[in-house]
């Protein structure tokens, strides 16, 4: 998987950064920083936002950004040069065995296990069950959204949408919705303590531009799905962007953090 806009990765940041829970943000950093090593592997990295998230809490850990994407990790960098602490890797996340899991003591991600598939979520949890490592994924989406100003065609869309974010990512079919759920349910029958705290984002007219594409995204996507026709399509489009100066919107998301029992 590879492909996301550098404008869209940086209109999406302060919603992203405004909507992690903060305290699961600061356990995961607290966790790392009681750690032996205090190495954290950034998966489906970007360039950066998690590490710039949590850097402040944990200022002593060892990062290394993970993307399939080099010119998202060449931005990374050069928006990081002055870190040391920093190191980038190209991978292909599909291939779990090349990406050194052993090596840390948390692996993160945001938005990237609602792309995911159950294979993926069942592998990467029985690797980190092994190894004792702890799992940060903050900005799940969890299939609810709503305007403040409402259309009839709403439910229709976003139920449409949601059956897009099921269909394969680059991983097999994606989780969508349930990524939260599988994440929870992989981590704790192994014994892992797990928490889950609502991270909404919330749109409101200091993000015009992101909620404009955010429409158009969620359009494009029902189009692929064959499930609309393309003048109801077109005519829900045209009012929710006309409505991005005064409506609200409200996208759901979740974090989810899961630790070693013996090691929290």
């Amino acid at each position: 998987m590879s492909g996301f806009d550098l404008n869209w990765l940086d209109l999406r940041e302060p919603l992203d950064q405004q909507a992690r829970d903060q305290t699961l943000l600061e356990k995961a950093a607290r966790f790392v920083q009681s750690a032996e090593r205090r190495t954290i592997l950034d998966l489906g990295s970007g360039t950066g936002s998690t590490f710039r998230a949590m850097a402040p809490y944990a200022p002593d850990a060892q990062w290394r950004l993970i993307d399939l994407d080099e010119k998202l990790l060449q931005e990374a960098a050069r928006r990081h040069a002055q870190d040391n602490n920093v190191a980038y890797q190209h991978s292909n996340l599909n291939d779990l065995a090349s990406l050194s899991l052993d090596k840390a003591d948390l692996v993160s991600a945001s938005a990237l296990f609602d792309l995911c598939s159950q294979e993926f979520v069942d592998d990467l949890a029985d690797r980190l069950v092994k190894l004792r490592s702890g799992l940060y994924a903050a900005l799940n989406y969890t299939g609810e959204i709503s305007f403040s100003i409402s259309h009839t065609d709403d439910e229709l869309m976003v139920r449409s949408f949601n059956h897009h974010q099921n269909s394969d990512k680059g991983f097999g079919p994606a989780l969508g919705p349930r990524s939260t759920h599988a994440l929870a349910a992989a981590l704790s029958r192994s014994g892992y303590r797990v928490e889950i705290a609502q991270s909404d984002w919330l749109i409101d007219k200091t993000a015009i531009e992101l909620h404009r594409l955010f429409v158009d995204g969620m359009a494009s996507a029902v189009a692929e799905t064959g499930m609309v026709g393309l003048t109801k399509i077109n005519q829900w489009r045209e009012f929710r962007v006309a409505q991005t100066t005064t409506a609200k919107c409200r996208v759901g998301h979740s974090d989810v953090l899961a630790l070693p029992q013996s090691m929290r």
